[in-house]
C-alpha cells in the first residue's frame, strides 16, 4: 500500500450560535472538509486547503478534537 492511501483524517468542532461547525483535516496534504450544521437543519459543506498553522489556528479557535463519527453521520445526510 502507498503512503498516499493510508491517511488518518482529524476532526475537530466548535459550537456557535445557531449550529456548529465540523472540520475534518487531512495532516498529509493540508486539505479538508468543512460542514456547518445550523440549528434549522441546514448544511453547508466546502472543501479546504490549509497551511502548516492549521492545528494551532484551530485550537485558537476553541475548536475540540473529536472523532470521525458525528463528521461522517452529517456528511452522508443520516442526520
Amino acid at each position: 500500500m502507498t503512503k498516499g492511501k493510508n491517511i488518518v483524517h482529524q476532526y475537530f468542532k466548535k459550537e456557535i450560535e445557531g449550529g456548529k461547525i465540523l472540520v475534518k483535516v487531512n495532516p498529509i496534504h493540508l486539505t479538508g472538509t468543512e460542514l456547518i450544521i445550523y440549528k434549522s437543519g441546514e448544511l453547508q459543506s466546502r472543501d479546504l486547503e490549509f497551511d502548516e498553522q492549521i492545528f494551532d489556528d484551530l485550537k485558537h479557535d476553541e475548536f475540540m478534537e473529536v472523532n470521525a463519527l458525528e463528521f461522517n453521520i452529517y456528511l452522508s445526510g443520516l442526520i
